[in-house]
């Protein structure tokens, strides 16, 4: 369900306060966080489709933008950015040079270590390292940082989080028997070996930040009763942000035949991403629960909440409770790179809205080129315009139709049309009740004039209208309002 909010002004709040974190000066608290994409080759190198990904968001003017995740060694591995070897900053430079001179969005790489992994559904785990290969690592984050900072980036993010090295160190599900394994001091050894040879290597004055899970999200794995503790050591670190994400494991991911495991198939996948059935700001919690234990510890290291964050409306109470300093947009900005930009300038009625299909997430776990359900289709960015004239409807109207069929409320409604082309079209619901209101349900691509609504009751009352947007996001008039 959507939020009710209609922002009409200019939106002043704090969403729109800058901030200063470490070497960062961050015009507004909206993070774009590190998405896989899979536009680059396998030799790591960023190409013209990775270049104009992110020279996309850096238009919607977002205050942080974090690169996808580039790998600190040079272990063979699909399409995935590299930050390896210095044969790498001049490609980066050239890309965020760019960025820069489009936008005021600070830039940061996320850099990462994996383990390796066959299609045979083996993978190595943390206790298979010894320690040569474990000071290896700690090099390796090192060089990769400091080449960060000679390519122009403005800091740079460790990914702790998910399926991958420095997070499986931290796992309650780390089986290390020695001084990385067992107690929680023992599995926050590696991590904080990192974070001290990170700032060694790029000194005080660039940020260096991370991204962590605040829960595994698994059976026998770390919860905040944990992670708050995780993350005021990190702060007494110096790190200048804490990132906040959730699962993203391999423990509970579904194998598939021939196939590499992918880590976000299971349930903790799903907490990582939250599809349409969770409730927006899924993840509010975790984040809340580490703000406040730094507050109590006299820490301000400020924080990062994500997860299903939507609206403005939304965004404004996680930061006005003080449970977050930051707001993560992932899928949303994926979907509209402008929403900054937008909200800022008093049209959030002009923002492209995340369905939370998940299309995007199929995408990655099929190994294909990640784009947003709602792009015209064969898009491999998101589409820009500076139109200012709302589709229409056909003469005779919308024509909406809803009937009760199959055990579903079935809609169904003609086409619009628009100068430019119909991105696609919203459709909101109003349960019978007496204080209810209209709440969007979905989006849908341009091409979609049907819709399916599987989560009607049977013996209930419901009233459905549809509208449409183009590409600038121009609204139509309403459809009228059909009951059933």
């Amino acid at each position: 369900m959507g939020s009710r909010i209609i922002v009409t002004t200019k939106w002043s709040l704090m969403l729109f306060d800058p901030i200063q974190i470490q070497s960062l000066h961050m015009a507004n608290r909206i993070v774009v966080p590190a998405m896989v994409t899979r536009l680059s080759g396998e030799d790591g190198h960023i190409n013209a489709d990775i270049r104009e990904r992110y020279m996309r968001f850096a238009k919607g003017e977002a205050g942080l933008i974090v690169v996808e995740a580039m790998a600190v060694h040079q272990s063979k591995s699909g399409p995935l950015l590299r930050l390896g070897a210095d044969e790498f900053i001049e490609e980066h430079r050239e890309m965020v040079s760019a960025m820069h001179d489009c936008s005021p969005s600070q830039v940061v790489p996320q850099i990462i270590h994996f383990l390796k992994i066959s299609r045979s559904g083996w993978r190595q785990t943390v206790d298979m390292l010894s320690l040569d290969e474990i000071n290896a690592i700690v090099e390796a984050y090192g060089h990769a940082a400091l080449r960060a900072r000679k390519a122009g980036y403005d800091g740079v993010e460790l990914h702790m989080a998910h399926a991958y090295t420095l997070s499986s160190f931290l796992s309650k599900r780390n089986r290390r028997r020695d001084a990385y394994g067992g107690s929680l001091a023992n599995r926050l050894r590696l991590p904080l070996r990192v974070i001290e040879q990170v700032k060694r290597e790029v000194g005080e004055d660039f940020c260096v930040g991370l991204r962590f899970d605040a829960e595994e999200c698994i059976k026998g794995g770390y919860t905040p009763v944990e992670a708050k503790h995780m993350a005021l050591a990190f702060a007494r670190a110096g790190i200048g942000y804490i990132s906040v994400s959730a699962g993203g494991k391999f423990e509970d991911a579904i194998p598939k035949p021939g196939e590499p495991i992918y880590p976000y198939t299971g349930y903790s996948g799903d907490r990582c991403m939250p599809p349409a059935s969770y409730p927006d700001g899924a993840n509010r919690n975790g984040a809340a629960t580490i703000k406040a234990h730094l507050i109590a510890h006299g820490m301000s290291t400020p924080v990062v909440s994500a997860g299903k964050i939507n609206t403005p409306e939304l965004a404004e109470t996680i930061l006005g409770s003080g449970e977050a300093d930051l707001i993560g947009m992932a899928r949303p900005l994926l979907a509209d790179p402008d929403w900054p930009r937008k909200v800022r300038d008093g049209d959030w009625e002009k923002v492209v809205r995340c369905c939370y299909a998940n299309v995007c997430k199929a995408l990655d776990e099929s190994f294909k080129r990640v784009s947003c359900f709602l792009w015209p289709k064969g898009a491999l960015q998101a589409p820009e315009s500076s139109d200012a004239i709302a589709p229409e409807w056909p003469e005779g109207g919308a024509g909406l139709k809803a009937e009760w069929k199959a055990g579903k409320v079935q809609l169904v409604w003609s086409a619009a049309s628009d100068n430019e082309e119909v991105y696609g079209y919203e459709v909101w619901r109003r349960e019978d009740l007496a204080d209810a209101e209209f709440e969007r349900v979905t989006a849908l691509p341009g091409r979609v004039t049907r819709y399916a609504d599987v989560e009607a009751s049977e013996g209930e009352s419901y009233a459905y209208r549809v509208r449409a947007y183009d590409l600038a996001g121009n609204r139509s008039a309403w459809s009228g309002t059909v009951e059933v």
